[in-house]
């Protein structure tokens, strides 16, 4: 008889995942709170698939129980085939899961740093599959259990007990095209700067109380730098930072440069420091990793890529 049709009349599945607790144990008091049933369920189990192979497993004794010579075969047939069922079973995890890195971030590192380094990760490793979550109102998708890579800036908003691995310093510069600075340039002068079309990052950015912290604006900029600075308004202001940077390429203004954010635009020529003087905040960005997340190789490869780029990271 062919083996497809001999497993037709193979006892359930269930009788001897059952079978191999018991007898682990030897015993089915231990083996019924294991598997949360009822030690009579166990037993009954057990002798329906004596029953069904015609041969006592366990040699049932006063003081607990003992394998018969078939229940010792049957113990590793079946330990080796469950063992088999479970390494299948990781293998598809790892397929469907380890191949998925989540990461959340604020739009505008999501949309430049971010991207960059996802750019670069997937060229080494094309199999990874990425979700990118970008939100500057919502603090807390760091916290969600979907979210594997958070990056964060600023730990005094930082839930205490969280693991966080310092990256760099919050550090802008002032920056515009080549062609902006070509034509109303240079802007070394500080009082020349202020009078330049200065492109605004608007209040409503996001809350303080949904990030926690304030944006930078122009007047922190000045101010670091020793000049009073009164604001007036530009040609453009938003709460979006990479429409800022869009318009501040196409030639329309000065913006505030995050380093980490304009650098590709600044390696590109797309956009140029402006002024050398730079205000470095007291506060940093940092990477979190889901402490169950951890557990996916892929993610462990990811976050060993950031640390490394981020050292490779000359600051201004």
């Amino acid at each position: 008889m062919m083996l497809k049709d001999t497993r037709r009349y193979l006892p359930s599945i269930g009788s001897f995942a059952t079978f191999e607790v018991a007898a682990r144990h030897l015993s089915f008091t231990i083996a019924a709170k294991e598997l949360n049933v009822t030690q009579a369920a166990v037993s009954q189990h057990v002798r329906n698939l004596e029953k069904a192979l015609e041969q006592p497993l366990f040699v049932r004794k006063h003081k607990g129980l003992e394998l018969t010579n078939a229940g010792t075969r049957l113990l590793i047939a079946v330990s080796t085939g469950l063992d088999c069922i479970s390494e299948a079973i990781g293998d598809l995890e790892s397929t469907t899961t380890d191949q998925l890195v989540t990461v959340s971030a604020t739009t505008g590192a999501a949309s430049y740093w971010l991207r960059t380094l996802v750019d670069g990760f997937q060229f080494i490793h094309p199999e990874v599959r990425f979700v990118i979550l970008a939100s500057d109102e919502d603090d807390t998708l760091r916290n969600f259990s979907d979210v594997d890579v958070s990056l964060i800036c600023g730990n005094e908003r930082c839930d205490v007990g969280e693991k966080l691995q310092y990256l760099f310093p919050e550090i802008v510069r002032p920056v515009c095209s080549p062609g902006y600075l070509e034509r109303y340039g240079p802007f070394d002068d500080l009082s020349v700067l202020e009078t330049a079309n200065l492109l605004h990052l608007h209040e409503k950015h996001w809350s303080s109380d949904a990030i926690g912290w304030k944006p930078l604006t122009w007047a922190n900029w000045f101010r670091a730098n020793g000049r009073l600075y009164t604001e007036r308004p530009g040609t453009l202001s938003s709460n979006s930072y990479p429409l800022l940077i869009d318009a501040a390429v196409e030639g329309k203004g000065l913006i505030l440069g995050w380093q980490h954010i304009v650098q590709q635009h600044i390696d590109a020529g797309s956009l140029v420091v402006a002024n050398e003087a730079s205000f470095r905040v007291e506060r940093g960005n940092f990477l979190k990793i889901n402490q169950d997340s951890r557990k996916k190789s892929q993610v462990m490869l990811f976050h060993d890529y950031i640390l490394k780029t981020c050292e490779a990271i000359e600051l201004w």
